[in-house]
């Protein structure tokens, strides 16, 4: 089937929630039949994440609750763009040094992700950062986070076995693993 067989055309949005994080909206599209159908999708400014690796070759982590899943997470730095025309590269500097007080002189972009294109249009912006110098941390008011080091491959081990569940950080230290990797075989 070719690709201009699945396209859905959007013919109008609504908002039904206008949240502080994501807005909820009802889409109505037509299908590649001719019928139309509901979407509801959640809006999402975007997000910016870190793979931070000192010098040693571990990785900086931040641990915190997410009441959402009922648990205490290992996540990458990161953090929401200020409105979705931020450069998503000034949200990741911005993000690292809040969460973890750390800068750093060499940086990569490794991916966007789409969390959950579902029903969902939030990208997240996942970056490699080398380089690290440290300064002080000064999270959001509402944000509580304990800093923690962690060698690379362990913590590509925790997201193989499953210890680490949240998506951005299991991509990006699958993607840091392997471009650190291959910058060393290279």
């Amino acid at each position: 089937m070719r690709d201009q067989d699945l396209q859905e055309t959007l013919l109008a949005k609504r908002v039904v929630f206008p949240g502080k994080i994501i807005r909820l909206e009802h889409w109505d599209v037509r299908l590649p039949n001719g019928e139309t159908a509901l979407r509801e999708v959640a809006v999402h400014p975007g997000a910016s994440a870190v793979v931070p690796i000192d010098e040693d070759g571990q990785v900086i982590l931040v641990r915190q609750a997410r009441i959402a899943v009922d648990r205490l997470t290992w996540e990458i730095p990161a953090g929401k763009l200020d409105s979705p025309e931020e450069d998503p590269f000034v949200c990741a500097q911005r993000e690292l040094s809040e969460e973890t007080g750390f800068m750093a002189d060499t940086w990569e972009k490794l991916t966007c992700l789409e969390t959950t294109p579902g029903f969902c249009n939030e990208r997240i912006h996942i970056y490699l950062a080398k380089g690290l110098h440290s300064g002080k941390s000064h999270p959001d008011e509402d944000e509580f986070v304990s800093v923690s080091r962690m060698p690379l491959q362990e913590a590509v081990a925790r997201v193989m076995d499953g210890t680490f569940r949240d998506g951005k950080t299991c991509i990006g230290i699958l993607m840091a693993a392997m471009k650190l990797s291959q910058s060393v075989n290279d």
